[in-house]
Order: structure tokens, then sequence, then C-alpha cells
């Protein structure tokens, strides 16, 4: 009975053993397919090829080598899908299943799609029996065959131009030339002249006439020199083995005039690099790393052309383009800047630490945004030493240094906007005039010993605001903020864009400020804040802005760097009564006429606005630094406002030191 039942359950296993359903071609296939898109290929090698495949292709081929180029050519969104069989396919274990499978994929030269049969075959394998794919290099691509080779190809793309609002080229893809040596030809006791001139080291030179490829007849780069620099080119070249070819190269035409403004660019760093890698960057690209160039990169970046082609083993077949994208250059930005006018800004200031901004008050439009000293981003282009940068650091000029995107004590320029804010809430009267004596004033003896000083107590009384603007008289703007109060005037303040960021697209400038907080605290901040000392602070850009109002009637404009950006969008409104406006400009224009900005008052070209000196004095000290401003537009025809600030004029003559370079400016505007 026992050998009976143990037979019974044997031919009941192998029975249930046949009735069990083997893996069909089709669920193989989807397994395969599931680890394909997955790119599990070394899952696809061992398990899912045949015999013969694997004889025929050694994992490298198979794995490694797709492993590597879904890196190489930024192979992405693969999709591996077959045409189902009918359901009453019927597969024979002699005899291959064939299907047919559409495999598509993104990659750097664009998208890849084709349609191809898959076969696979009934083997059995270590005691098991099973189907398994037959798979050859054209599964990757149709057209590769063993022995190919896959190569890539890279077509630059331009990088975009920046340019003035006459479409002057500011930032431009220029040339410039590759300086370089031929070995045999040197004069090694000049070594040391070729390096001067181009801003490297002897040692740097001798890195590279020692590379291993290098040889006597060969000419070997050295260094870059600009085209703009004739004269560095004619002195090397002077040298015996050094000689020079023209290359591709980003130019800067109106160099440090607008150095802070554009920017430059450099080579892309491995950080960078690390950041970027996704957006299609390599370590060999030029990337912009400051200003302009920089903010505006991803507008200015080309998409490089990319050709992914397979190079044929057989002997006179022409290579395979499997995907092609043509390159795209950059967009070339046109800015709102006057490039003319910003030179000649800049140039009036003579080299002085400050800076300088004009806008149009009609449309809000910015004509020049300067920061006075600056460097020539050419010299970065063309490759700075370090002891060239270490100089430029040191400079106590601080020429690497962005003044206009700084906020800085705006001094009595900032009086037309007290007046306006008074004059708004009620409690100034224009015409109304007050008996102010003596140089220096308090409200009481609860201000201990902090006064209010005046610089000409010559003023004849009363004092109404036309005088207190054209003798600049503190002790009156004080008196006037103490009527209105710390809550009016700081309000008003706010109202023409204090304590909020200053809407300039694709610039990052520092807001200006009442105070640290956005309060006043005492009254005697009070009277500092109406005459711009205390701890306000003001942008160039932005005080150059809040004297729009003064000249429409009461509106301030969005500031626009950007040509393609609407202008005339209104920042603020309601600032100003018209009347009152007019009154100002008149106040204004007496303060060149009648004044202390005489530099300013030129009998060809009237120019109205108000000079201001912030005084920059440390705890202790009896006598500080002094910031000298002008903020001036044409009386007659106010096309433009022009502010503009110079650091440490305690020793030039004052605020008029500032008016004398603001009408070089006004001279040029006019074409006088």
């Amino acid at each position: 009975m026992k050998k009976i039942l143990l037979g019974t359950v044997i031919l009941l296993l192998v029975f249930l053993a046949g009735c069990l359903d083997k893996p069909t071609p089709e669920e193989r296939l989807a397994e395969y397919v599931s680890h394909w898109n997955k790119g599990d290929f070394a899952v696809m090698y061992d398990r899912y090829l045949t015999a013969k495949t694997k004889k025929a292709f050694p994992e490298d081929d198979f794995v490694t080598r797709q492993e590597n180029l879904s890196e190489d050519l930024g192979i992405g969104n693969l999709e591996v899908t077959y045409e189902k069989p009918g359901e009453d396919a019927k597969w024979d274990k002699d005899q291959p299943a064939e299907f047919n499978i559409r495999v598509k994929m993104e990659t750097l030269a664009g998208p890849v799609e084709f349609d191809k049969p898959i076969r696979l075959r009934h083997e059995e394998r270590e005691n098991e029996k099973n189907w398994f794919v037959e798979w050859d290099p054209s599964y990757i691509f149709p057209d590769l065959e063993p022995g190919d080779e896959i190569g890539v190809s890279r077509t630059e793309a331009k990088r975009g131009e920046i340019v003035d609002r006459a479409g002057i080229p500011i930032a431009k893809n220029g040339t410039g030339y590759q300086v370089g040596i031929v070995p045999e030809k040197l004069d090694e006791t000049r070594k040391a002249d070729i390096a001067q001139l181009l801003g490297t080291t002897p040692e740097a030179i001798d890195t590279s006439l020692n590379a291993a490829w290098v040889k006597p007849d060969l000419f070997v780069p050295i260094g870059k020199t600009a085209k703009g620099n004739p004269a560095r080119l004619e002195q090397l070249l002077e040298i015996p083995g050094v000689a020079a070819r023209e290359i591709g190269m980003r130019e800067y035409p109106y160099g440090p005039a607008l150095a802070h403004l554009t920017g430059y660019i450099g080579s892309i760093s491995a950080e960078q690099l690390e950041k970027l890698e996704d957006k299609g960057y390599s370590e060999t690209d030029q990337i912009g790393r400051r200003g302009l160039e920089s903010l505006l990169e991803d507008r200015l970046r080309g998409t490089d052309g990319m050709k992914i082609t397979i190079r044929k083993a057989q002997e006179g077949l022409e290579p395979v383009t499997v995907a092609e994208r043509a390159p795209e250059d950059g967009e070339t930005v046109k800015l709102t800047i006057d490039a003319e006018l910003q030179k000649v800004t800049y140039d009036s200031m003579k080299g002085e630490p400050g800076t300088a901004a004009s806008v149009d008050p009609e449309t809000g439009e910015v004509l020049a945004l300067v920061s006075s000293p600056a460097y020539d981003p050419n010299e970065f282009i063309t490759g700075m030493s370090g002891a060239r940068y270490r100089e430029l650091e040191e400079d106590e000029k601080t020429p690497l240094f962005n003044r206009f995107a700084q906020s800085y004590a705006p001094g009595s320029t900032i009086k037309p906007i007290t007046a306006a804010i008074g004059i708004k809430a009620g409690t100034l009267d224009p015409a109304e005039g007050l008996t102010i004596t003596g140089k220096t004033w308090q409200k009481d003896a609860s201000w201990g010993s902090y006064r209010v000083s005046r610089v000409h107590p010559e003023a004849p009384n009363p004092i109404d605001l036309n005088r207190a603007m054209v003798y600049s008289d503190n002790i009156y703007f004080a008196q006037q903020a103490l009527a209105m109060g710390k809550d009016t005037l700081v309000e008003g303040l706010k109202q023409f864009g204090f304590g909020e960021p200053i809407p300039l697209e694709a610039m990052e400038l520092k807001a200006s400020q009442v105070s640290n907080n956005g309060t006043i605290g005492s009254e005697g901040q009070l009277a500092d804040t109406s005459f711009g000392q205390g701890q306000m602070l003001t942008n160039i850009l932005h005080l150059a802005s809040i004297y729009q109002p003064i000249l429409t009637g009461g509106t301030m404009h969005k500031p626009t760097l950007l040509f393609d950006e609407e202008d005339g969008q209104v920042w603020k409104e309601g600032l100003i009564d018209p009347a009152h406006a007019e009154m100002i400009r008149s106040t204004l224009r007496n303060v060149v006429l009648d004044g202390f900005a005489q530099s300013a008052n030129l009998a060809d070209v009237p120019i109205a606005g108000k000079t201001g000196t912030a005084e920059l004095k440390a705890a202790g000290e009896d006598r500080g630094k002094e910031n000298g401003y002008f903020v001036s537009y044409p009386a007659e025809q106010p096309s433009f406002i022009l502010a503009m600030m110079v650091e440490n004029i305690e020793d030039n003559g004052g605020s008029d030191y500032v008016a004398a370079m603001a009408a070089e400016v006004h001279r040029y505007a006019s074409g006088r």
C-alpha cells in the first residue's frame, strides 16, 4: 500500500508540474523591456540573453558600453515598448518568437526613435528551460554594427551680445590675439619682458614650453591680449620668437566706464559646474562671472549644437548621423543705457571714488549707472595674473567695489523731498519765513549736547523755502521736520519708496532706508533725517528716481534697464501736487543761479539741482570724511535726471566739486 501511495504522489507531482504555466516569450520580453527601461543592463545580460549572444558580445560590450553611452550621450526618458501578440498566439519552442519593439529616447542631440523586430529563443541553461533574447549593437542604434564607434561633436553657439539703447555693443563677440612662442626662435633673455606684458610669470611660461607635446618649431600658446591694446601686441611681436594668432574673444569696448554694469565672463568654476551640469555646461565653457554677464546668463548663453554619429568600421563608408541639433545663439539683450552718456559721466568723475545714475523722468528708463573707479573687464578676458588682481584688491580706491549697488547717506539732496512731504502734510508753507539766527540751534535743553548746525549762518532772514534751499539751511529743515512729526516724515519717505526693494529687473541694488529699523526714535534723529543724515541711506539710482515727481507733477516711474521692458510703469503717484512741484523746480533752479553750485551755473546750459554733503564722522572725531552730491537736470528741457556722488570731497571745495563734474555731463548732453 505504501508503494502504491508513493507512486501515486509522484505521478501527481509530475502531472501538476506539467500543468504549471511556463513563462511565455511575451512574459520574458516584458521582463526584459522593464529592465531595459530602468537601465538594468547587468541584469539583462546575466538573465535574459541567449548563449550565442553572450559568446559574441562580452559583458563589457553590452553592460559597460551602454552605461557609458547613457551618460555620455545624455540619454533620458528612455521608453521601450513592444507590440503585444494576439490572444490566440501559440509558441513553438523549436522556433524563435518574434515581436516588434519601439525605442524612444532623448539625447544631447535631440530625440531618437526607431522600430525594430526582436527575437527570443527557447534554450535550456543550468537545468532551466526558458526564453532568451537575441541581441546585437543595432538595439542601441539601428545602424550600429560590431566594430563601429559612436562619436559626439559639438558646435559652439555664439554668446548673445549686450547693446545700449542705440544698438551700440557694450559686450560683444569680437576678436583678440592668442600670443605664443616658437621655442627655437625665442630670445631666452626676454622671458621676463614677455611675462610682464602678458601679466604672467617666467615660471608659467616655462611650464607651457616644457609640455610633453612641445617641439622647437611649434607655436606654444602662453597668453592672450585684447585687440583694443595694439601697443602691447606690437611690443610683444618685437621680441624674437613671439608670434600671435587672431582668435574669437569677448570684448568690452567701453572698458572701465561700463565694467560694473556689464561685468565679464570667465571659465566656469568646479562649483558652478557641479550646480549647472544638468543645464549642459561642460568644464571648457565660459560663463558670466559678474554684472549683467552673470545676471543675464540664461538669456545670453546659447544652446550648443550637438551631433551623434556612428563611425563605421568598414573602410569607405560615410558616418551615419543618429541625431543632430543645430546650435541656437544667445539672445542679444538691449539696454536702456546710453553708452556715450555713461562714458562721459564716468570720465567726468576723473577716477574719483563715487557713483552716478541717470534716469529719464518721463519713462523711468535708466540712462547711466556708474561706479568709479572701475577695472577693465578686458583684462579678465585675456587672463589676469594673481599679482594684478591683488593690485586691484589693494587699491585704496577699491575699483572692484560696485558703488551703484550700495546705499549712502544722501545729505542735503534729500531736502526737496522733505519739503514735498511737509507741503503735502500742510505743515510747511513755502512762502512763510522763519527767523533763524546763529550757526547752531536746538529745540530746548532736553536735547543735551546735540545741536543742529548750518554752513551758512549769513543767510538773510526771514528764511522761506527758497532761501532754505539756496543756502541749504539744515536748521530750517530740522524745524520743519519737528513741525510735521516723525510719523508724517517716515510715512512720506515710505511713499517715495524708502524701505522697499528697488524694482529694477536684472540688477541687485541695496534698498534705501529711513533708518536701521525703519523708524525714528528721537527728535534729534528726526532733525538729522530731514537733511539726509542720521541713519538714512539712499541708493544712487533711487536718489535720481525720487526727483522724478518734481518734474512729472507727482509721479515716480519704476526704473527700467532692459529695453524690451515696458517703460512708463508707475511706481508711485500722487506724491506732489503739480503746482507745488513747479514751485520746488523754481527753488532748484535758484540753487544753481544764486546758491553754492556755481560750477554748474553755465551761461549756455541752464541747470537746476540740489547739492548735498554727507558727513561721515566717527565718535570722538572733530572732523570726518565728507561725500559730496549733486542731483541735477536740464532746467528748460528736463530730459534726464543725473544723481552724482563723490567720496572724500572735504578738501576739494565741497559739493561744488561734484557740480563741476555734473556740468560736464550736461554740456555733453546739450551738444554744446
